[in-house]
């Protein structure tokens, strides 16, 4: 797992006097600010940091380390458009509580196939603070916040642009499979002149000509593009092609793993692909496992405590167990009103749709097998598995599957009209040397 890692934003300056002989004391400044953003800054001492991990995770995929001179800009671009998220997230009132934080790293640290003991250690064998590491997850979860307020609650995707999308050409050749994909941006200005666009496109022809003699795709993304993920060597995870410009369709359709496109023009500048990996293909059908099962529920109250609950959803097991209707109990006892009237009966579910608990008993009783009394969130339960099956829900996928894409297509779009826009619009003043200069 990448760990991205980096200091507190808050405003901070740190000094001290270190004594060179008895009677003289000359100030060595530790740290310094690299940058204003809005108001808050960022310190030397968090971009070296940021630049750090990035060579780590380049010595990781086994290329060679760039120098951090050339790493700077990029990820002081980061750490600015990182910290202003943050300060949304902080005027907006966004917390994440301790527990909340505990079961994020817990989740992650279970992504990766750990425990939260492996975890840190697995941390502390690659020199980082698990502290640290806790900081980093949860302004992650800040800024995943304020850009699902900010960016993905304007995006709709209306049941007709779903069907249209079905429908069309494009719709049904992108379905298909699943491309793993990395890119570089050679940027141009929104509003560029004929010399602006004949650079990039220099530039972009310059990076494809190296990458076909065999140079780093990932190291070229980091010294290159303008992309939000340059610092991850370029890499946009799964995508399906109908998510990319056009130009791209018909050439990733042909193409092997590990091949590029060559540089094509779009709105933003000159972007380079590299297929990293494809997956999926046409003619799979989606199943999905259903169970038919009826339960009663019994519900603690103020007038019935836990244990005479308990005792109650004992009771009817035993009298079911012993012959008595398994409906007719659940129309008279039953206190799940979406069931009750018709004995008990859920239909068929999807054992997803469940709680926890309830979907592991269930999956663990024998069809025609009454389970004895359990509890959930929701009281005690006794159930009866009446049937098990899978159904080609292919269509379903298949909508599902359309509906994500249009939503990430226009969810990718939004956001980096969205990032550009909070990034022209807010005061950042560089004071890394020569950091100004090259944003010019």
């Amino acid at each position: 797992m990448k760990t991205k890692l980096s200091d507190c934003l808050r405003p901070l300056m740190l000094g001290a006097l270190l004594l060179s002989g008895a009677a003289h004391a000359a100030v060595q400044p530790l740290d310094s600010v690299v940058a204003i953003v809005d108001n808050d800054v960022i310190m030397k001492s968090q971009l070296d940091q940021r630049v750090r991990e990035v060579q780590q995770t380049i010595a990781k995929r086994g290329g060679g380390t760039p120098p951090a001179e050339a790493l700077q800009q990029q990820a002081l671009d980061r750490l600015i458009l990182e910290n202003l998220q943050l300060q949304m997230g902080d005027r907006a009132g966004i917390r994440i509580s301790d527990e909340e934080l505990n079961s994020a790293v817990e989740t992650i640290a279970q992504r990766n196939g750990m425990t939260l003991q492996q975890f840190r250690a697995a941390l502390a064998h690659d020199g980082l603070s698990y502290n640290d590491a806790r900081e980093q997850i949860r302004r992650e979860i800040i800024i995943s916040r304020v850009r699902q307020r900010r960016v993905a609650e304007r995006i709709q995707v209306s049941e007709q642009e779903v069907k249209n999308f079905l429908a069309s050409d494009l719709g049904k050749a992108q379905m298909s499979e699943d491309l793993h994909l990395a890119n570089i941006l050679i940027a141009t200005p929104d509003s560029a002149s004929s010399s602006d666009i004949q650079k990039a496109a220099s530039k972009a022809q310059d990076i494809y000509a190296q990458l076909q003699r065999g140079a780093d795709f990932g190291q070229l993304a980091i010294a290159n593009s303008a992309t939000e993920n340059a610092l991850d060597g370029g890499d946009m995870g799964w995508r399906k092609a109908g998510q990319l410009p056009p130009p791209f369709g018909d050439m990733l359709s042909s193409m092997r793993p590990g091949e590029v496109t060559p540089p094509a023009r779009t709105p933003g500048g000159f972007i380079i692909l590299k297929l990293l990996e494809k997956r999926g293909g046409e003619g799979q059908v989606q199943l999905r496992d259903e169970v038919h099962v009826r339960h009663i529920l019994i519900k603690p109250s103020e007038i019935r405590s836990e244990a005479e609950t308990q005792r109650l959803a004992q009771k009817l097991y035993d009298r079911i167990q012993a012959g008595e209707d398994f409906g007719e109990l659940a129309k008279s006892f039953s206190e799940d009103p979406g069931s009750a009237l018709n004995g008990g009966d859920l239909n068929w579910v999807d054992p997803n749709s469940l709680v926890p608990e309830f979907r592991q008993v269930m999956n663990e009783t024998p069809q025609g097998v009454l389970s004895k009394p359990f509890k959930t969130q929701y009281g005690w339960h006794v159930l009866e598995v009446l049937g098990r099956r899978s159904t080609d829900a292919t269509n379903q996928a298949r909508e599902q599957q359309a509906l994500n894409i249009l939503r990430n297509r226009k969810y990718d779009e939004e956001l980096q009209t969205w990032l550009r826009q909070i990034r022209d619009e807010a005061y950042v003043e560089i004071k890394l040397p020569g950091a100004a200069q090259a944003q010019k």
